[in-house]
This record gives C-alpha cells, structure tokens and sequence, in this order.
C-alpha cells in the first residue's frame, strides 16, 4: 500500500483557500497512491472558534473530501470541526472513493490552548479497514497518550493528524517513533507549516515510520508538499511473528 501526506501552510479560519491549495497539492497524487492524510483541523487551522466555523456531519468539507477521493481513487482523511447533537467535535474522517466514511473525534482536547473549553471529547476508539490494512486514527494532542494507543493485535497502521508546533517538534519526532516501536505497527504523521492566526508556528516534520522506529518517507521541514511511502504486511508480519512483542503486553480497561 501507498501512503501519502499532505503538508500544507494553512490558510487562516479561510476553507474556500485551503480547499483550493490542498486540492492543488493533492492532484498530483490521482490514481497515484491509497490514501492521502491531511493535517488536523485541515480547512481552517487550529482555530478555536466552532460556533463560527463548524459544519453538520455531512456538508461543505465533506462533499469536499468525497469528491476528491472519488477522483483520485484513494482514501482521504484529516481532522476538521463539526457540530452534532448541540456538541462540537474535532473529528477526524475518513472517505473512500466508494463513498464509505469512517470518524473518530479527538480523545484528548488540548486543555492549554483551551479546546476542552469548546469541544466535546471522544470516547469511542476507532480501528476499520481499508484495502486490507487495518488502520487507527488518532489527532495531535492523543500523541502523547501511549495508552489510548495501546495495539491489541488489532491494527496494522496509526494516523495521526496534527498541528503540532516548531517549539515542540522534536517531542512529535521522537514520539511518532516510539509509538511505531512499541505498537509494532506503522505510523503516519502528517502536520502543517506556516504561522496561523494566533501567530504559532509550524515546521512540518511529516513522516511515516516503519515499525522498527525506521522513517520510511519524510517532509523537508517548512516546505509546503506531499511525501508517499510504502507499507507493506507482508514485512509487518514477518517482523511481529520473529519478534513477537505484543504477546506480553499488559492488559488493561480504560475508564470514562
């Protein structure tokens, strides 16, 4: 399977100018690769302004998504604000060119910025299948929560998209490695560039990791591009069968 990243200067709380960019960034990528991950809260920034900016479950953004899918032939997923049942979420979707979606709403709300103030956590943890890889979406501030994470055996590939800032890249570095170790899986970590309209600043790092902790693609810090990688299961079993970690981890209940 192919993978391909997005990384993106975001325009400010602006959708009609990233759906143009993005769109621009991503046609290159027709009938090219399996699936294209783009960055958390993908057509406005980290913008803590739902009530301006949210959509219902199934309006402009995601026609957006299933139209593109539909003509590249490939997954499409990132992280964007909705509303539903008079709550807002950071919601990460998942669309495929067979018009079938998946979401997972962000866990983990970035309290030092104030987003627990205004969205809703999620509590259902998501794993579906794609083109026979079983995939595990998560959205930026999750990255720092091993448990939430944790691989039960029971997925192959980690998403993570992100707005994760320059001051603290080199914790998103290490920690998309380590959640790669020791989950034995691949990691997909797609983030953004640019200054967004609080004046926090963005350098990239996009990358996928192999299990090993090996990058196997990556984005030239603050540059505005795409990167694709290949996975493979064939090599993710083989290693997981000589060198089965998973089989001692600890069991565990995750409490609400």
């Amino acid at each position: 399977m192919k993978i391909s990243i997005i990384q993106p200067d975001l325009a400010w709380e602006d959708k009609s100018r990233n759906f143009r960019n993005l769109g621009e960034l991503i046609s290159p990528l027709y009938k090219e690769t399996d699936i294209v991950v783009l960055p958390e809260m993908f057509n406005t920034g980290f913008s803590i302004n739902p009530e301006q900016l949210s959509e219902s479950p199934e309006a402009e953004t995601f026609d957006w998504m299933k139209n593109i899918a539909q003509r590249g032939n490939f997954g499409l997923c990132g992280s964007y604000m909705v509303k539903e049942n008079m709550h807002f979420f950071n919601r990460w979707v998942f669309v495929t060119p067979e018009k079938e979606s998946w979401y997972y709403d962000k866990r983990h709300l970035f309290s030092m910025a104030g987003e627990d103030k205004f969205f809703s956590p999620g509590k259902t943890r998501l794993i579906f299948s794609f083109r026979g890889v079983r995939i595990s979406p998560h959205i930026c501030y999750d990255l720092r929560f091993p448990v939430w994470s944790r691989n039960r055996n029971d997925y192959d590939l980690i998403i993570y998209a992100a707005n994760w800032p320059e001051s603290r890249i080199s914790v998103w570095n290490t920690l998309l490695k380590a959640r790669a170790i020791e989950n034995q899986c691949y990691v997909a970590g797609a983030n953004r560039i640019g200054t967004d309209g609080e004046g926090i600043k963005y350098c990239g790092d996009s990358m996928i990791v192999d299990p090993r902790g090996v990058i196997i693609a990556s984005a030239n810090r603050n540059e505005e591009s795409s990167v694709t990688g290949k996975i493979s299961l064939t090599e993710l079993s083989d290693f997981r069968k000589k060198f089965p970690v998973l089989k001692d981890a600890d069991n565990f209940t995750i409490n609400f």
